[in-house]
């Protein structure tokens, strides 16, 4: 049940990471929120403003990644993880499908390389999406960068290249959506590994669902039309025949990087 709750949001999580490639190549007129990216994106301003910011504006998201928070809570403990346990790890790795495939892996003895290689797979996606905060994050102090890669994932990121890309100079953002991910997070964790005997099963609540309609919403932002169909294309083409050629996660990288290339070809 772990397993196809993870693999169903492959395709969105790849369709999520080829923002890094999205640039000035678009077919309709730049808008307000929609604005092509230079060359030389302007340098953002850490503070206040942003980390404020960020936060209010992902609590609505956050909530949404909370339902998947009760579901990791209630595996966990099913799992043989206690609370503490279960927190602890929500809190210190801060990334869902990493920690939901290491309880889907977890035994006694814990296989530790399997755990390792599988969520390495996973997780690799940060790497492309840590290379397009770049250009914005070039000039900010080191630890300011550091704190807010910690608080990453998928969905505040999204929301932070949405308003870099729109001319938003709030350097925080990423920081401060980090945080309202986070904070959700570790509580939905909290309840899920507490309550798990009177929750019962997740699925029947739709929480399962949660995280899908979470990518689903940042899909549509992040559509921009016809310039958007062949990446997107190549990526659900990929990542669907990975899943079913090679074992593990690699459909998710794969996926990401076959959008890339897409857009690397069709620019050339």
């Amino acid at each position: 049940m772990t397993a196809h709750r993870v693999g169903r949001n492959a395709l969105l999580r790849a369709f999520t990471v080829l923002d890094v490639v999205r640039g000035d190549d678009v077919d309709y007129p730049p808008t307000e929120r929609c604005r092509p990216v230079t060359t030389a994106p302007p340098d953002v301003q850490f503070g206040w403003a942003g980390l404020r910011d960020g936060f209010v504006q992902c609590v609505p998201v956050a909530l949404g990644v909370a339902g998947y928070g009760v579901v990791f809570g209630v595996l966990a403990r099913e799992a043989g993880l206690s609370v503490a346990e279960a927190t602890l790890m929500s809190a210190t790795v801060l990334a869902g499908a990493a920690q939901l495939i290491a309880i889907e892996l977890w035994a006694d003895p814990v296989p530790v390389v399997a755990v390792v290689g599988t969520t390495l797979v996973v997780n690799l996606r940060y790497v492309l999406m840590g290379a397009a905060l770049r250009p914005w994050f070039r000039r900010i102090a080191p630890r300011q960068a550091y704190a807010s890669v910690f608080f990453t994932a998928d969905e505040n990121w999204a929301l932070t290249m949405g308003e870099l890309r729109s001319g938003s100079r709030l350097g925080a953002f990423l920081l401060g959506s980090g945080l309202a991910i986070w904070s959700f997070w570790v509580a939905a964790t909290v309840v899920g590994a507490t309550a798990g005997g009177v929750v019962g099963d997740p699925s029947r609540y739709g929480l399962d669902f949660a995280l899908t309609a979470v990518f689903l919403a940042i899909a549509v932002e992040l559509w921009e039309g016809r310039s958007t169909l062949a990446p997107w294309g190549a990526a659900a083409v990929v990542a669907v025949a990975t899943e079913a050629l090679l074992p593990g996660r690699w459909y998710v990288l794969c996926g990401a990087l076959a959008g890339v290339l897409a857009v690397v070809v069709r620019r050339d």
